[in-house]
């Protein structure tokens, strides 16, 4: 079966740092609002997951959330979380380490996609 939401090592490593400083996290990806479509990286419960919010995956234990109308740009695409050297304006917690998080993506095969259809 595919997954929505992969990550490279380095964003996986990062992850793990900023869970032993911040604790439980969230991702959201953006859709294009103040951060343009970065993804955020949050402390658990300092954005409000609503009903019409879609999980993609987890990244090292971290849910990885999006809304609706962002899911359906991203239906069709395997996106993999990374991270660069470099700060821009973010609210995201990886800007005090001088990283950000950027995702990678790739259209499904025709074949994954019909296995994520059939899953739900």
């Amino acid at each position: 079966m595919p997954e929505r939401i992969l990550a490279t090592p380095a964003a996986l490593a990062l992850v793990e740092r900023l869970k032993a400083r911040h604790g439980p996290l969230l991702f959201y990806q953006s859709g294009g609002c103040c951060e343009g479509s970065a993804p955020l990286c949050l402390r658990a419960g300092e954005l409000q997951i609503g009903p019409n919010d879609i999980l993609l995956g987890h990244i090292a234990g971290v849910p990885f959330y999006t809304s609706a109308t962002e899911f359906n740009l991203l239906r069709s695409s395997e996106l993999t979380l990374d991270v660069v050297r470099g700060r821009g304006d973010s609210f995201s917690l990886e800007a005090a380490e001088g990283d950000c998080f950027i995702v990678h993506s790739r259209r499904f095969s025709d074949a994954e996609l019909l296995a994520l259809e059939q899953a739900g």
